[in-house]
């Protein structure tokens, strides 16, 4: 079994930007710049066979290039414990195009429909008791936060798993919204690889599915 999501990566020049704000709040841990990524569509964990279906299955979305910016910041959990921090996205239409179809696709491999409202974010740190003040001044401060605006032309297909330092996200196939195969993508999706990959990494970790849930 393998654990899969679907998200945009950023080139270094937003990275760079999210990074900048990851600082002033006891008890966060802060997000790898290298791992920042907007989460499309939350798979879970499947077997090789399921993940070579939804890979062909996202092989197929085509769509036009389009621009998105960051912006704002804000929280997941209730008032009194919240959980992470984020930063948000500009109202964007072709962006909610993008993860309808990318919704369409898990769904047409089998996969159950995700219940949750898509609310585009950023992870920048998960919270642990962080002071109330703490985050309100983090908010305060960040509250106007515009990342640099960046031009979508691809979207990526991550496994993740829980290592000791937190969850590592490794892309596994990238794809162009002009229907091609980007030259990075790292993996051809067989069954008995996602089984060997199983056999390395063992069970899951159920605070991460949790996390998962929080966003």
């Amino acid at each position: 079994m393998i654990r899969l999501f679907v998200a945009l990566s950023f080139p270094e020049e937003i990275r760079r930007s999210l990074a900048a704000l990851c600082a002033g709040v006891p008890g966060a841990r802060w997000v790898n710049p290298d791992q920042f990524h907007l989460t499309l569509r939350f798979i879970g964990e499947v077997d090789g066979r399921t993940a070579r279906t939804v890979s062909d299955a996202l092989a197929t979305i085509t769509m036009p290039d389009f621009d998105l910016e960051l912006f704002g910041v804000g929280t997941f959990g209730d008032k009194r414990k919240a959980n992470s921090l984020w930063v948000g996205v500009r109202p964007n239409a072709a962006l909610n195009r993008l993860q309808e179809k990318v919704d369409n696709a898990v769904l047409r491999s089998g996969i159950a429909p995700d219940r949750r409202k898509f609310a585009p974010h950023v992870t920048l740190a998960r919270l642990n008791n962080a002071p109330l003040d703490r985050i309100g001044a983090f908010l305060s401060h960040h509250a106007l936060y515009a990342g640099p605006r960046t031009r979508c032309d691809r979207f990526t297909l991550y496994s993740s798993f829980l290592s000791s330092s937190g969850a590592i996200y490794t892309p596994e196939q990238v794809y162009r919204l002009d229907g091609g195969i980007a030259e990075d993508a790292e993996h051809d999706w067989m069954a008995d690889e996602a089984d060997a990959w199983d056999q390395d990494h063992g069970d899951w970790d159920k605070a991460e599915a949790a996390a998962y849930g929080a966003e």
